[in-house]
């Protein structure tokens, strides 16, 4: 018999200068100098428990099992996706059970996203990542395979870290120049890939991949699992749009860009075609106002954008939800926490949560609130009144929040 592993939850203030095993004694300041978005990193017994219970004669196991992954893919809210070789082909979710196929058939895997907000197993392995910006955070992917499973050698345009959590896989990568996708397939899979590395990853073992790096991952036992968490490096073009966007919206609090164009001084022209120099001034001279050519101007935008939540999300809010009063007495005797698939970023004294501003024109004491929810994903405290409680007391309704 084999015992569920339980992964711990990561302390608030996370030891950035001293060794970890999760990353082979190095810290995790020395792993984002000599790794991070550079270089591969393979790891032994990055989660020494599975070692050390298997010493001791009770191996562990992957703590969500296959008839629990199963029942996962039946839900709507989870993106899953289920692959098969020979030949390649793939389907989306939700599967019912019987689609999917018995752990010990050969040749299919079963892709899970965002499991974080589905199992707390999923988010105490996420908590031990927060060294890196949660900006970055995409979400934590479960892979679970048949002997011979996989997703054929590909690349991610993203950071990843492959954590081995039962039976054996392996991975075959290389750093080639060569990434074009063969086009008779109907997943990306690589054309031509060269092996330059291979090992056979155990429970407890880790993989770091940088960006475009390729890799072939192939299951070695029955039910192998593989948990994957990814941080997403979107584009430079995909953010100035989206700050561009929420910019335009901020102009409509500006009372006095309201006011019309107007030119008394403009001059007879024998060029009634061309855009008149007069407009341009004038919007030049708004612009400079703005500070539009300043980041400033668009960093709020684009905070705002990398708090939304995935698009699979979905909130509910208390069945028999609290009175104003009442959410404020339990603020001072229950932590509230944000809601497994909210997110919350900040950006100095702001705070942003699921695409909003949650500290615009709110009293400081609320803003240490909501940078408190920031920082640990929970406060605890009372004290509050009414109004400087309404916009905490709204994300709960919204099911952002939640009372642990």
């Amino acid at each position: 018999m084999s015992t569920p592993y339980q992964p711990p939850q990561a302390p608030q203030n996370l030891p950035l200068n001293k060794p970890w095993a999760l990353f082979g004694g190095l810290s995790p300041a020395q792993f984002m100098r000599a790794h991070w978005h550079k270089k591969p990193l393979l790891v032994r017994g990055a989660i020494p428990a599975f070692r050390l219970s298997a010493e001791q004669g009770i191996p562990l196991a992957s703590p969500i099992s296959y008839a629990e992954l199963v029942a996962f893919a039946n839900q709507e809210e989870l993106e899953s996706r289920l692959i098969r070789s020979k030949p390649w082909r793939f389907d989306h979710g939700p599967f019912l059970s019987k689609s999917i196929p018995k752990a010990d058939k050969p040749e299919w895997t079963l892709l899970l996203q965002g499991m974080e907000a589905h199992h707390p197993a999923a988010a105490k392995i996420l908590s031990w990542f927060r060294f890196i910006p949660d900006a970055r955070l995409d979400d934590l992917m479960i892979s679970i395979a048949g002997i011979g499973g996989g997703v054929g050698a590909h690349f991610d345009s993203y950071d990843v870290f492959l954590i081995q959590m039962s039976g054996r896989r392996q991975w075959r990568i290389s750093e080639q120049k060569d990434l074009s996708l063969n086009p008779n397939l109907p997943l990306k899979i690589l054309q031509n890939f060269e092996c330059e590395h291979e090992w056979v990853l155990e429970p407890g073992d880790m993989l770091y991949l940088p960006p475009h790096v390729a890799h072939d991952g192939i299951a070695l036992d029955a039910g192998c699992q593989t948990w994957s968490v990814g941080f997403r490096s979107p584009s430079y073009k995909e953010l100035l749009q989206e700050g561009l966007w929420r910019l335009a919206e901020s102009l409509e609090a500006i009372p006095e860009l309201e006011r019309k164009f107007a030119d008394p001084k403009q001059m007879a022209t024998a060029h009634a075609e061309q855009l008149p120099q007069e407009l341009i001034d004038q919007l030049q001279a708004q612009l400079e106002k703005l500070k539009l050519h300043q980041i400033d101007g668009f960093l709020p935008g684009i905070s705002a954008y990398l708090s939304e939540p995935k698009q699979q999300a979905f909130f509910d809010g208390p069945k028999n939800p609290l009175k104003p009063a009442a959410f404020l007495r339990r603020l001072g005797t229950s932590p509230l926490l944000a809601h497994p698939q909210t997110r919350i970023l900040s950006l100095k004294k702001q705070v942003f949560c699921n695409g909003e501003d949650m500290t615009l024109k709110q009293r400081p004491e609320i803003i240490r609130v909501w940078a408190s929810l920031a920082a640990h994903k929970k406060y605890q405290g009372g004290g509050l009144t009414k109004v400087e409680g309404t916009s905490l007391y709204e994300a709960y309704l919204a099911g952002w929040l939640v009372f642990g």
